[in-house]
Order: structure tokens, then sequence, then C-alpha cells
């Protein structure tokens, strides 16, 4: 099929690379020349295992192809928005200048029939508003809602665990006539991951645009539940992870992502349940949704804890000490560090007095950008050389497998802060180590 992709950030850019690799003809439409440039050389703009590989393999077949020109998506049978969302400075609310903005530009160039499939996260009601919008132009709109994790993109665009199809629906929430034709174009867009066996979901607009943010919101909570644990454990004496590992077991809560630690960030999840906050209010079902804001005041509890408990480690003060940061991308498999809590923690102690030095395999030259007063290395043992203490921040694979005896060459003293618990306590230890972790005696 012809597919055009508006907005080649990072879900655009997978997207497209992806529906070119299922053999759809594919043109990716952003405004940013620096960025279509890049793409188009097969560079990914940012850090993404295998999309380089799968940029490089699309352009080369001819399939895929990038332009700052919105009039070279007309033609294509379905053409997917995939602009960011981001949350509005000072408010909770999500900003939707840059999906308003895509589909004015794109509304001239649709023809009757044409499919307009928005991905971007946003709050519910902005489907019912946007297709009264496209509704002279005869294109209809499908909201199709994306569930990538960094770290993971290609494998979920390509192998999806489910897909959900908002269709337009009439009084009795039926799709409708044009609903059932969209439903046709999205089903041979994805014929690949159907007949894979993709669990398929189709509703109506309002539940698909809930899909995400209730997804992501559940996850949210999961981990600030057991991040509030960790503040029980810590008041107790009790050991978080072996307390994770117990509830664990029961098949109604489930071990995943009950990892005690600096708790989450990134460009998706703080965003989404602040916005999801502000529509309930929006609504008039405000209390509905008030147990997230202790969902998110835990989260941000975490990054404050890890100073006061670099504060402990280093005889009550951190002035004048040296850390060693290892991480600064939010999650490992990124070079993302937006809202990232390792470098929250990096420049809240930096603030203090502390001398911090910085490392991450991929996300430096982006923490630079962010916060170029901080010191940055290259590896773990040049970011360690005379640290006082040294704090796993990001739970990159390299940091897990660290030798603690090589590096106790580089450091003034022997501490090791375990922001993410996934390190082996007994290990370091027994190397003479002094090892905290949130969360665990």
């Amino acid at each position: 099929m012809r597919v055009s992709v508006i907005g080649c950030g990072y879900l655009g850019a997978v997207h497209a690379a992806a529906m070119a690799s299922l053999g759809h003809e594919v043109v990716g439409i952003d405004v940013d020349e620096r960025k279509v440039a890049a793409l188009r050389e097969g560079r990914a703009p940012f850090y993404e295992p295998s999309l380089p590989e799968l940029l490089t393999e699309a352009g080369a077949g001819g399939h895929l192809t990038f332009s700052t020109d919105i009039a070279d998506a007309h033609g294509a049978d379905v053409h997917f928005v995939c602009v960011g969302t981001p949350q509005m400075t000072g408010e909770f609310r999500a900003d939707l200048s840059y999906v308003d903005a895509s589909v004015g530009s794109l509304a001239p160039y649709l023809r009757p029939g044409d499919v307009v499939a928005g991905k971007s996260t946003v709050p519910v009601g902005t489907a019912e508003r946007l297709a009264e919008q496209l509704a002279p132009t005869g294109a209809v709109l499908v909201w199709n809602p994306e569930f990538l994790r960094e770290g993971f993109a290609v494998q979920d665009t390509l192998h999806p665990d489910r897909l959900v199809y908002g269709l337009p629906t009439d009084d009795d929430g039926e799709p409708t006539a044009e609903g059932r034709k969209a439903r046709d174009v999205l089903d041979e867009v994805y014929a690949t991951p159907l007949g894979e066996g993709t669990p398929l979901v189709v509703t109506d607009y309002a539940t698909a645009q809930l899909v995400k943010v209730a997804a992501n919101s559940f996850l949210a909570t999961k981990i600030s539940f057991i991040n509030a644990m960790a503040e029980l454990c810590e008041a107790t004496g009790a050991d978080v992870t072996r307390l994770a590992d117990a509830i664990g077991y029961d098949a109604r809560i489930g071990r995943r992502f009950l990892n005690a630690g600096l708790g989450f960030g990134g460009g998706c999840l703080p965003k989404d349940i602040r916005a999801f906050m502000a529509r309930a209010g929006e609504l008039g079902v405000s209390d509905a949704l008030g147990f997230l804001r202790e969902v998110d005041s835990v989260n941000m509890r975490r990054r404050v804890r890890v100073v006061d408990l670099a504060r402990e480690v280093c005889d009550g003060s951190i002035v004048g000490r040296r850390v060693a940061v290892l991480g600064a991308a939010f999650k490992p498999d990124s070079d993302d560090v937006r809202d990232s809590p390792a470098l929250s923690v990096a420049a809240q102690m930096q603030l203090q007095g502390a001398h911090v030095t910085v490392t991450d395999p991929q996300a430096i030259e982006n923490a630079r950008a962010k916060w170029p007063d901080l010191h940055f290395a290259t590896t773990a043992v040049e970011a360690a050389q005379g640290a006082d203490v040294v704090l796993l921040a990001t739970e990159w694979q390299e940091y897990r497998e660290l030798d603690p005896d090589a590096l106790a060459s580089a450091v003034a003293h022997k501490r090791i802060l375990d922001g993410r618990n996934v390190l082996d306590p007994a290990r370091w230890r027994a190397a003479g180590w002094t090892y905290r972790a949130l969360g665990r005696p």
C-alpha cells in the first residue's frame, strides 16, 4: 500500500521504517530538514537498536523515502499521524499544537476515502474533534494508538502484542460504513502481524484513545507501588527485593515492573499520567484519577531519597565529594534523557555542592546539551576516577556486569549506591564495598 507518516521523530521514524520493511511504499514527512537528511542517508537521529539496519534496508529497496513537503503525502492510501504531544509548560495538559498543525497541513492533500490514522497519544475527545475537522475532505479518521517501548521499538512495531483500531461508530456503537472500509485498509497495512496472530481490538474513538494512557497509568502505578513499599522497607528493615519476589509469585500481580529504585521517567509515562489527570479534571471526574497524583509524588520522591542516601554514605555531606553517576538515559538501550531520573539526581547533587561525573553508553551528548555544567566521561572506570561514591542510575547491562575489583582501582572510597537494585550485594560487599540500595537494609 501507499503510506505516509507525518512526523518522523521517535515514533514516526520507527513506524515508517517498519511499514516499508513490510513491503509498503512509504514516505515520511517532517519539518526538520536535518532530521530528514539523516533519515534519507539511513541514519537514525536517535539511538534505537535495529533501526539503522531497517532504514538502510528499506531505503535500498526503494520502499522508503523522506521529505519536508507535506504535498508528498498526496496519493497515499493511509496517513499515519505520529507527531509528539508534550506536556504544556507550567501545566499538566498535553500540547496538541503539533497534532492540530499536522492534520491541518495534511487536509488539502486528502482524497475522499483516504484513511488518516492517529497514532499520537492524545487526550480522549481529540479524535472526535479531528474527525469533524476532516469531514469536508471525505477522508476517514481512525485512532490506532502506539505501544512502543524504547529499546524495543522495532520489535514492538513489527510484532506488536496487540493492535487497536478506534473507528467511527453509529448510534448503536457499531462501525459506520466508512469505519468498516477504514478497517479493511488497516487490515491490509497490518496483514503481516495479523497473520502472525496478533490480537486485534476494534472499538470506538473514545476507548481507543484511552487505551494508551490507561496502560501507562497502570504501569506507572505498579512501579510507584513497589517504590512506596521501598519506603516502608527502609523504615522497618525489610528487603523490598525479597518482598517483590514474594508477591510477584501471585499470578494476579506478577513480578514484572516490581523493581524498586529511582522510578520512571522518559517522554511518555510522566507526561501521559499528568495529561490524563488534567483531562479527567476537564471532564469533571478528577476524583477518579486522584491516585495518580500520589503515583507521581512517590516517583519524584525516589530521586530525592537517593540524594539523601548519597549524603548518608558520605558521612553526612556531599559538598565537595566526587560522585560518579553511571547512566544518563532514563532507561537502558536508549539515548533519551527526557525527565531522566539518572540525570535529575546527577544535577541535584551537583547543585548541592558535589563534583559529579556522568557516563552513559549512548546518551552523553543529549545529557551534555541539557546539563552542560555536569562533567562527563566515556566509561564507568573513567567516571569513577577518585570518586567518593558511585551511583548506578541506569541499568545498562554493562553496568550490571561491572567487576567490583576492577572499579575499586579507580575510586577513592569503595561506596556503591545501587539505584536500580540490579547488583548482587554479596558480591560487592565481599570485594570490600559499602553497598546501599533503595528499600534494602
